[in-house]
């Protein structure tokens, strides 16, 4: 039944355009050049193998993003047939329902225009660049070609002002992914759009389908932008540790992207030089704090929360029918803010969690990190309800409505499912189908997340990102990364490229949140080569330094 309507039930206000709801850390150039310590095992304490002098040609010891590997991998998964898409970032205005506000965004819209496909389809999509920095987009989650990853010095040369980049790759699994840019901190503006690959043989029995995409939203509102947010927040530091090079108009003279990598590396060491004492350095303007994330919620203080693109002063409404089987697609796009869900007067069952299926589970309220999503199934009851939506430890909420009959407007009180049982990632459980078979680790990779509020030096263990380092790994080894979080803040750490299993037959994660000064083991199979990032998804935290590459040795 549901096969008719979930190309057109993305709800009123964004159609099948595109839509979201819900939450609680050209073509192809060179890749950089690099050389590693050939053979090298990682050991316990995690330390990278460092790049030596640049090569000619692809490094000798690493399997480049461009290199066979990669295209005998994607061969494997084999080309299906072709989905074109196109999109264009460009500066405009938004109706964010409050306000309209000044920024970025695809195709004028936010969230931009959802991208569907079904497992086993080519992806063709063209990024169009027409903002005033350069730009590249990560498809989140999604476990594809290296070259096609989207971040810029490593695997492929930023997009330009003005100029084009075609991706194109096989969409293997199934799942709720998302795409946004990797280039410094333009992830918090209105730069994202949900990435939906159906199941062919999807198991589920459900009428309708409503994606769900959360935001926390300052670009435009006073003056602020994501970029003096990093600027405040950093003490004048600023970032772009991305290899982009951009901070004005986004212009960079042409190079190879081994000198994107120099540079990169040397704008890192120069924010570190001049790291401020905790007297230079400016304090959030009010304390965010929460027990579930066990203490300091975040940095960043946001005007606005929204629900697929709309404050609640003007919410999204999603139409249907008593009875109807409803599943929802809850997607955290946030910069800097976990999210807390729950749909008044229902209870969900949690489906799936990053693209993979697990044992269902009953719920009130779902806590979603940045960059985590989480599929749900609901049976819908006559009336009208809030999706509400609070942005954990902040004080403030966002919403959505889910009615079934009338037009009239509703004040909602604050649900009481909000204050119910609460289902977090380490209580799951994965689907037996997907889960990893149980195994010790060929090699264990120890990664400290550390750094702090006061000195904004945020990095793992202990070194801020510099493109030349590589935490070794060879294809077909089970890899142990055993994330030790030694700050006083939360992160939601992610990998790209691959998914990881959480402990004792948790689920499949790409994104995991990281409680203060807690370690969690995650082990993954090494079977997707070429070089990865592992990084903070605060967007704030991953471009002042919290992340690395995992990169794959030949």
């Amino acid at each position: 039944m549901h096969e008719k309507t979930r190309r057109a039930v993305l709800g009123t206000g964004i159609a099948a355009a595109g839509s979201g709801l819900l939450a609680a850390c050209g073509s192809p150039g060179p890749h950089p050049r690099a050389t590693g310590h050939n053979g090298m095992e990682s050991n316990t304490m995690g330390a990278p193998a460092r790049a030596g002098a640049p090569a000619e040609d692809d490094p000798p010891d690493y399997v480049s993003p461009h290199g066979p590997e990669v295209a005998a991998t994607e061969q494997r998964r084999g080309p299906g047939p072709v989905r074109t898409f196109r999109l264009t970032a460009t500066a405009t205005t938004l109706d964010i329902g409050a306000r309209k506000v000044a920024s970025w965004a695809y195709e004028d819209q936010v969230p931009g225009q959802e991208i569907r496909v079904t497992a086993g389809d080519t992806i063709a999509l063209t990024l169009a660049n027409n903002l005033p920095q350069s730009t590249t987009l990560h498809w989140h989650g999604i476990r594809l070609r290296n070259d096609m990853d989207g971040v810029p010095g490593v695997t492929q040369r930023p997009v330009k002002t003005g100029a084009t980049f075609d991706y194109r790759f096989t969409a293997y699994y199934p799942g709720t992914y998302w795409v946004h840019p990797h280039s410094g901190v333009q992830l918090d503006r209105g730069l994202y759009a949900p990435l939906i690959v159906e199941d062919p043989k999807e198991p589920l029995k459900y009428d309708k389908e409503w994606v769900v995409v959360l935001d926390d939203w300052l670009d435009g509102v006073g003056g602020r932008t994501p970029d003096t947010e990093l600027e405040r927040l950093g003490g004048g530091k600023g970032g772009h540790s991305m290899g982009d090079g951009s901070m004005g108009d986004g212009s960079m003279e042409d190079g190879s992207m081994e000198d994107e990598g120099k540079r990169a590396a040397k704008g890192a060491a120069k924010r570190a030089a001049a790291r401020p004492t905790a007297s230079k350095k400016a304090a959030p303007a009010a304390p965010m704090e929460s027990e579930l994330l066990g203490g300091h919620a975040g940095d960043v203080t946001y005007p606005y929360y929204l629900v697929n693109g709309r404050s609640p002063e003007s919410p999204q409404v999603f139409r249907a029918k008593r009875g109807d089987r409803i599943r929802i697609r809850l997607i955290n796009a946030g910069g800097d803010t976990a999210f807390r869900v729950a749909l008044g007067g229902h209870r969900m069952t949690v489906t799936h969690t990053d693209g993979y299926p697990v044992v269902p589970a009953k719920t009130d309220a779902l806590l979603l990190g940045m960059g985590e999503r989480y599929d749900v199934l609901v049976t819908v009851k006559d009336g009208v309800f809030p999706l509400a939506v609070l942005a954990e430890g902040k004080g403030r909420s966002a919403m959505a409505v889910l009615r079934t009959r009338g037009k009239s407007p509703v004040k909602f009180p604050r649900p009481k499912e909000l204050d119910g049982e609460l289902l977090t990632a380490d209580r799951l459980k994965a689907a037996e189908d997907v889960r990893l078979t149980p195994k010790e680790p060929d090699r264990i990779i120890r990664m400290r997340l550390t750094g702090s509020m006061r000195r904004w030096d945020w990095a793992i263990n202990g070194r801020p990102y510099d493109p030349t380092q590589r935490y070794p790994v060879r294809a077909g080894e089970r890899v142990r990364i055993t994330f030790v979080n030694g700050t006083d803040m939360w992160h939601p750490m992610h990998l790209h490229g691959h998914t990881f299993g959480l402990p004792d037959g948790g689920p499949r994660k790409d994104t995991t949140i990281l409680r203060p000064h807690h370690k969690v083991n995650v082990d993954l199979d090494a079977d997707n080569p070429g070089l990865w990032m592992v990084h903070c998804h605060n967007v704030y935290h991953s471009e002042s330094g919290m992340m690395t590459i995992l990169g794959y040795q030949k």
